[in-house]
């Protein structure tokens, strides 16, 4: 008798059943309505679902549940919106509802094998793909950027706990590709040979993804816990011998997995064909679209023309000349181009105005519409001298405005120009 009739002879107790009847819903359901990039190749597909939801959990929400929030607000950034929380909550009463069910309908089935081993299959994939897809974009660096030239000039106090996080991340590059390396090493869950080590790896990369996430407050709690949950899924026939070998030092052979039997050697190399076909295929899409993102978003992406901090030196307006006073809200202190299309000027008294730019270089004319409610408006004139001073000049409507720069020395900041040190005599912690 081979190996996969001996396990389908074994009949599993009611617990083991109805667990069973429950996870398979609750995992497929998440995994179906939460793809998140997982599935590149199939996201057109399993976003129909949400084309319905999207209407459902808003009436579900305000007359099954009475609870009310702005119903236009759907899944973004793989957050915890109340969207979220309510589709999570939906998709656990219709697993409740169904696994019980399921249990009076198929009550005298003994086991559940073959479908447990595919829905191993759907989770191991699932959490591959998700833990590739966030381990490629550390890699290279596009998931936590460098901290950008706003974040620098923000007071410590002044960031949030997500913000805080980003920045303590994006600065280091090796600890990003230390990250990254961890996380793709999920590749292993794709082979069933290498299945539990790459569940005891991704456990680890996604507990420290969920503390993360829970304790500096990043909106991604529920996918992250779904991560860990899924890894524990994956181990858990194995603990009791895993307890044994770590715990008791007893030596154990793990059980050989369910595998599904072709009785024709065609059948065998068509699926695994297609299995490794689809991941070849799913690969090839990440990297290339990884690649075209880090050329628009990354380090990779250039520089916005004029990019720096400007101190301002000197700024005249209406004839006048302004003095740099602490409470002045018209005086500016700093114009900061960071990214293309885009300026932020900070005044004496902190405040801030954001403000699209567009560059005439052939006529050196700079004009500043903003992106606040007062809607101003500014047609510049400016000259680059040297390497490290600008003048701004023209009109703000009817009034004349004149402004003098220099240009900051990015190296004057520590957290950029502190590198890696072998020896400290004394800790650098400033």
């Amino acid at each position: 008798m081979s190996e996969n009739a001996l396990q389908n002879a074994v009949p599993w107790n009611i617990y083991k059943k109805i667990s069973f009847r429950f996870f398979f819903l609750l995992l497929s359901l998440f995994i179906i309505l939460n793809n998140n990039g997982a599935f590149t190749l199939l996201s057109s597909i399993l976003q129909l679902p949400n084309l319905v939801l999207h209407d459902f959990i808003p009436w579900f929400s305000k007359h099954i549940i009475h609870y009310h929030y702005d119903f236009t607000i759907y899944t973004n950034g793989s957050g915890d919106t109340s969207y979220d929380w309510i589709l999570l909550l939906f998709i656990f009463l219709v697993s409740v509802i169904g696994s019980i069910i399921w249990s009076v309908l198929d009550r005298k089935r003994k086991s559940y094998h073959a479908a447990y081993y595919w829905l191993v299959v759907l989770v191991r994939f699932y959490l591959a793909f998700t833990l590739i897809l966030y381990g490629a974009i550390k890699v290279i660096k596009l998931q936590f950027p460098d901290p950008s030239l706003m974040r620098l000039l923000q007071p410590f106090g002044d960031a949030s706990p997500m913000g805080l996080a980003w920045t303590f991340l994006g600065f280091s590059k090796g600890y990003n590709i230390f990250m990254g390396i961890i996380e793709v090493s999920a590749i292993l869950l794709l082979f069933r040979r290498t299945v539990v080590i790459g569940a005891f790896l991704s456990l680890a990369a996604t507990v420290h993804v969920m503390a993360m996430n829970y304790f500096f407050d990043v909106p991604v709690k529920l996918l992250s816990t779904a991560l860990v949950v899924m890894c524990l899924f994956i181990l858990a026939p194995h603990f009791l011998k895993l307890y044994r070998f770590f715990i008791k030092y007893e030596s154990q052979q793990l059980e050989q997995m369910y595998r599904p039997e072709f009785k024709k050697k065609w059948l065998y190399y068509t699926a695994y064909g297609v299995k490794y076909l689809y991941i070849a295929a799913s690969l090839l899409f990440l990297i290339s679209s990884l690649i075209d993102q880090r050329k628009t978003y990354g380090s990779a992406a250039p520089k916005p023309f004029m990019y720096g901090i400007y101190n301002v030196e000197h700024m005249r307006f209406k004839g006048k000349i302004l003095e740099p006073l602490t409470t002045d809200s018209t005086r500016w202190k700093q114009l900061i181009i960071n990214y293309p299309g885009y300026a932020r000027i900070k005044k004496m008294n902190d405040s801030t105005a954001n403000f699209t730019t567009v560059f005439d270089q052939a006529k050196k004319i700079l004009v500043l519409k903003s992106t606040d409610k007062d809607s101003a408006k500014y047609v510049l004139n400016y000259i680059i001298t040297g390497k490290d001073k600008l003048t701004l000049s023209g009109l703000t409507e009817k009034d004349s405005i004149s402004v003098s720069f220099k240009r900051k020395d990015l190296k004057d900041f520590k957290l950029i120009n502190r590198r890696f040190h072998w020896i400290s005599e004394y800790p650098y912690n400033r």
